[in-house]
């Protein structure tokens, strides 16, 4: 053997080490630190021909966008200069060990008090898509909030084609009152909260509400290109269906899981919920309506009917303006907008072609046609007449549950099991009986409530729970929260005996192994009225393995359980009169709220949180608080 060729192979060998080492290190070494301040601030805006001031991130509704890419490291300094206390939340993000970054107010911190901050510190671990986030105090997130977009590690393609654009799509609604106020005064009368004067898509009410055409948010495309949407329903009470005129869209993910992608003409998304879909400009170019109004589960409460639009306007099409300028934002002041991103990747086969019209009531959109008398002199309002789309009628619990059901993993998945801790909790109303008078203005002279398992949950308010869990601080919390109810009856009756009807208050929490596989079935009730709720657990993605009505039989409903590829949420809505079941290991101490994503049931006690124990090792415990963490006052 020559000197040469022995010094090639040398060279050949260490070049092919030096590969594996450089593959090795390039995730850790393209991944980025980022860094972002958000002031919270009282800023002056004009809805509904009314100028009042909100809440704010940065002067900006919707707030900012944070876009990063899985693998970062992500800091935001939280400065608090409005007069309110203040956490946010990042919903849908595992936080692993790290319950202090979470954010629910009381639970994983105490408060940002005005003139305060807190640096909220988080890697980005195994996840990607489309989350947001929101205030977790009292109700700011009515106007706090924004999206979150987690994008592939650099280099690596989403499973589907390649869009050309995407653009957030932000769902949210409005009071002429401050949000603050609205709650206050239903913790006084006991009255249910009055429900918001509009829907807002990109922070705006769009072309058919007084006073508001002139900022309707445009959607800009390109003829023959696709668009990936990113839907995010920020509604404080009001789940809600989304439909877009002249086209079909592709549901290719939910709640930042990538989903096995069926075609639909309406998207459902109770609040907390994201959906990802992609359209394809293949209509004749022009403007088209894009569309949200309220899905209303429960019958003879009230709901806000208004209906939100957004246009979809094809550029350089024929009639249509320019939608370089203004015009194209989401929205006067909002922090979203399109961003094109790089990536590729082909539709999995055996797409579900659900059309979203199996509804038997579904019926079209009831605005007027072509342009409202509210339009106004903006550049988005000259050319064509935007197109309707269809809607389901506000009641049409056969389209969400179409919608909902359609929704599967995109391969098969190994779900957890054999179970090792269940819980079988109902969700639902309550009233307390009280002296009839000022404070007591809730259906029949009571106060409304809201519970799971009959308890009504109460959040402590000198020390979060974390802390005193972390810090072994008695008297703040119990660990009884029952796995079972109280009393077994005909759940979704709508004759539920009145004897039932009062939950007990308490701040229980529920105990979990590390490492357990836990089942939790969530059982809606009758009780005052059915309705659907969106459950969230906070520092987890579960399995939907089955959803139904009436009472869950976990004999007769076993064959229901889908084992094969269930689709993986933060956020279920539990069908109005029935049941969910979800499933997920206990990875993650530390305590953990589960609650109705619907603010109106969170605040009246539809609340609970798992408190999930260390595990053996320093990598399965929850990590030492920040220096930062705002004090709480003992």
């Amino acid at each position: 053997m020559t000197t040469t060729t022995t010094t090639t192979r040398l060279i050949c060998c260490f070049s092919v080490a030096a590969l594996l080492l450089l593959c090795f290190l390039l995730p850790a070494a393209v991944a980025e630190e980022r860094f972002y301040e958000f002031v919270v601030q009282e800023t002056l805006v004009k809805r509904l021909c009314k100028t009042q001031r909100i809440i704010t991130v940065n002067g900006q509704f919707p707030g900012p966008t944070i876009e990063v890419f899985d693998g970062d490291e992500v800091s935001i300094r939280a400065v608090n200069m409005a007069r309110y206390n203040v956490t946010l939340h990042w919903h849908g993000l595992r936080q692993l060990r790290n319950g202090w970054a979470d954010g629910p107010e009381f639970v994983t911190q105490c408060p940002i008090r005005p003139g305060g901050s807190y640096t909220y510190r988080f890697p980005i671990q195994g996840q990607e898509g489309t989350l947001w986030w929101h205030a977790h105090s009292s109700w700011l997130r009515a106007t706090v909030h924004g999206a979150l977009i987690i994008h592939p590690r650099r280099a690596v393609p989403y499973p589907f084609p390649k869009p050309h654009s995407e653009f957030p799509i932000i769902l949210a609604e409005w009071w002429r009152r401050d949000p603050i106020a609205v709650l206050r005064q239903s913790m006084i009368t006991g009255a249910p909260p009055n429900v918001s004067d509009t829907i807002l898509i990109n922070g705006q009410p769009g072309d058919f509400l007084e006073c508001s055409a002139q900022e309707t948010s445009i959607i800009p495309v390109v003829a023959g290109e696709t668009t990936l949407l990113r839907i995010i329903n920020a509604a404080m009470n009001t789940e809600l269906f989304v439909s877009l005129a002249g086209h079909k869209m592709t549901v290719v993910a939910a709640d930042a899981m990538y989903t096995k992608p069926f075609e639909t003409t309406v998207v459902l998304l109770g609040p907390g919920q994201t959906t990802d879909v992609l359209v394809t400009a293949h209509a004749a170019p022009g403007r088209y309506y894009l569309a949200a109004r309220a899905y209303a589960s429960a019958q003879g409460v009230p709901f806000d009917n208004t209906t939100a639009t957004a246009i979809l306007q094809y550029k350089e099409g024929a009639g249509c303006p320019s939608t370089t300028g203004a015009g194209a934002a989401a929205g006067a002041g909002a922090g979203v907008g399109a961003g094109a991103n790089s990536f590729n990747g082909q539709v999995g086969s055996g797409a579900n072609p659900f059309n979203g019209q199996t509804g038997s009531v579904a019926n079209t959109f009831n605005g007027p046609l072509g342009r409202s008398q509210f339009s106004g002199g903006h550049p988005a309002r000259a050319g064509p007449a935007p197109m309707l789309p269809f809607l389901p009628a506000f009641n049409d619990t056969n389209t969400a549950t179409a919608f909902s059901n359609s929704i599967r993993s995109p391969a098969p998945v190994k779900v957890p099991g054999p179970v090792t801790q269940e819980v079988f909790t109902t969700v639902g109303f309550g009233l307390f009986n009280c002296m009839p008078g000022p404070f007591c203005q809730g259906p029949n002279n009571t106060r409304f409530a809201a519970s799971m398992n009959n308890v009504s949950f109460q959040l402590p308010n000198t020390v979060s729970l974390l802390q005193a869990h972390y810090h072994h601080i008695p008297g703040v919390f119990t660990d009884d929260f029952p796995p079972l109810p109280p009393v077994f009856f005909d759940f979704t009756s709508q004759n539920v005996p009145r004897a039932l009807w009062q939950p007990v208050k308490g701040t229980k929490l529920y105990r979990v192994k590390y490492g357990a596989v836990v089942q939790i079935v969530f059982q809606d009730t009758g009780i005052f009225a059915a309705e659907e709720h969106p459950m969230h657990i906070h520092g987890y993605h579960f399995y939907v393995l089955a959803t139904g009505f009436g009472n869950y039989d976990p004999v007769r409903d076993a064959h229901k359980l889908n084992l094969v590829d269930p689709p993986s949420r933060n956020t279920i809505g539990v069908p109005v009169g029935g049941w969910a079941v979800v499933r997920f290991v206990a990875d993650n101490p530390g305590v953990w709220l589960v609650h109705c994503h619907i603010d109106a049931h969170l605040t009246g006690g539809l609340a609970m949180a798992l408190l999930v124990e260390d595990g053996e090792s320093e990598l399965e415990a929850t990590m030492a608080p920040p220096l930062d963490l705002p004090l709480c006052i003992l």
